[in-house]
């Protein structure tokens, strides 16, 4: 299982933290510290499209109006901590984000 997200995130700790708990191999790629490819970018909006992009944040509204009316690979590439986190890909299954039904999708067997 790979979490995509920020060593700083606490709804990314408190994933990880959860599913290790539960017995299962974690991977967690820090998105600022190892940005996503071009490639990888594409697969994400592709599987999540403009959800990807966390719009509530404060990094968000500190972009310039170019950058907010661009498309989401180029507001994510510009600024990785837009990418709404965490981002998990287990057994070829995308989530997006710790919510209820994650939670009950992957910590329950």
């Amino acid at each position: 299982m790979m979490i995509y997200g920020l060593n700083t995130c606490a709804t990314c700790q408190n994933a990880r933290k959860a599913l290790e708990s539960t017995g299962k191999t974690i991977d967690f790629r820090d998105i600022r510290a190892e940005p996503l490819t071009e490639t990888e970018l594409a697969a994400l909006i592709a599987e999540f499209g403009d959800r990807l992009v966390d719009r509530k944040s404060s990094d968000y509204r500190g972009l310039s109006a170019w950058l907010k009316n661009s498309e989401a690979e180029a507001q994510i590439a510009a600024q990785p901590k837009l990418m709404m986190r965490p981002v998990i890909e287990a057994d070829g299954v995308w989530y997006l984000g710790w919510d209820d039904a994650v939670q009950k999708a992957l910590l329950t067997d």
